[in-house]
């Protein structure tokens, strides 16, 4: 389930942004394939890396397959418990080339500039399953990266460290890709206590790395030029790509997705949002923004949904209208026939009838209070 992050960081900041979803298998093996690697590497059975996530080894080559945060949550605990190399985060993500990241990957490097690259990589880093959110900020001559794990917010637990240490890897891998193996970070802050094997991030990260800081982030010089495989057709296509990515991504995480869900689930019930947030596991008030920020209401998604559940039951069965009417959760045939001329303009009995007479000629489209149509 995709709450809105709660979690007050030792500085103060409380974000409402909701997290990706928990559940939804919706990324590339990639990630785990790297961890995987690693332990197999280590004299690890891919098997016993995997156990407890439902999927076979052969599945992590398989382009058709879709992982979701819970599996690689899986696989983070299972290497906690199975390495004996407490870097074993910071190799791991050295695994992940630009290319492993397919059409993310592909942006980058079509990109026309460093700059743009890095730019595009803060707003799509989603796309990807990442184990962190990213913040830039760019002033010459240094450029700073903000890492914010997203499912893993607890600083004294060792999945919070693994989550940045992957990405701290996986960054500077991605980086000299794109940049060239003169790449590399001037100074990296953690937010967590140095660990004892310290030595290694040193050695791997070539720069001053300190502990207890109240963020994670890392700097490096900021030098923009031209990409070497810059390719605009190329870059208009993959991030067309990436934005439909993004937008089922974001569709599955945030709570408005959360709440829809909910409400399809149990059509007929007439729920509060009181009783939607304490399925949620958050505050009437909290819900409340957490929706406002997402630029709808509790209000408006019922509206949605009870319009859609209509929409169907008119299109695809013979029931009558008290009968849709108790469907979707109205007391009675008349207070239906109000809110459903109100959602769309027309009349259940007028809508049946439009839909018979264009049955031949094509799917009727509705325009729903989203802005998003039916087939």
């Amino acid at each position: 389930m995709a709450k809105a992050d709660s979690h007050r960081r030792p500085d103060g900041e409380l974000t409402d942004r909701p997290r990706p979803n928990f559940e939804r298998r919706l990324f590339f093996p990639n990630t785990l394939a790297a961890i995987v690697a690693e332990l197999t590497q280590q004299g690890i059975a891919a098997s016993a890396a995997l156990e407890g996530t439902g999927l076979a080894p052969s599945e992590l080559d398989a382009h058709t397959t879709r992982t979701s945060y819970r599996q690689l949550d899986v696989v983070v605990r299972n290497a906690l418990r199975l390495s004996n190399d407490p870097a074993i985060a910071l190799r791991a993500g050295l695994r992940m080339h630009v290319t492993a990241y397919g059409m993310y990957g592909y942006a980058l490097l079509s990109s026309a500039t460093l700059a743009e690259a890095g730019k595009f990589g803060v707003r799509y880093i989603r796309v990807i399953g990442p184990f962190c959110d990213v913040e830039l900020s760019e002033n010459a001559p240094t450029a700073i990266v903000t890492l914010k794990p997203l499912h893993w917010p607890n600083v004294a637990e060792a999945t919070h460290r693994f989550a940045v240490e992957f990405a701290l890897s996986a960054h500077l891998t991605t980086n000299r890709d794109r940049a060239g193996n003169a790449f590399k970070f001037s100074r990296v802050a953690l937010d967590y206590a140095t660990p004892p094997y310290a030595s290694v991030y040193e050695s791997l990260f070539e720069c001053p790395v300190v502990f207890g800081q109240k963020r994670c982030r890392y700097e490096h010089d900021f030098n923009d030029g031209p990409m070497a495989f810059a390719d605009p057709r190329t870059n208009a296509m993959v991030r067309e790509m990436c934005d439909d990515l993004l937008s089922e991504v974001n569709r599955a995480g945030s709570l408005t997705a959360e709440v829809r869900r909910i409400l399809v689930e149990r059509p007929g019930r007439n729920l509060s949002i009181s009783a939607i947030a304490e399925k949620l596991g958050t505050s009437t008030r909290l819900l409340r923004r957490t929706l406002d920020s997402e630029g709808t209401s509790y209000r408006g998604i019922r509206a949605e949904v009870r319009t859609r559940l209509a929409i169907e039951y008119l299109r695809t069965t013979r029931m009558s209208y008290e009968e849709i009417a108790n469907r979707v959760g109205y007391s009675d045939g008349a207070n239906f026939r109000h809110a459903f001329m109100r959602w769309t303009g027309k009349s259940p009995s007028d809508f049946r009838g439009n839909m018979r007479e264009h049955r031949q000629s094509g799917a009727q489209k509705f325009c729903f209070p989203n802005g998003t149509q039916t087939a």
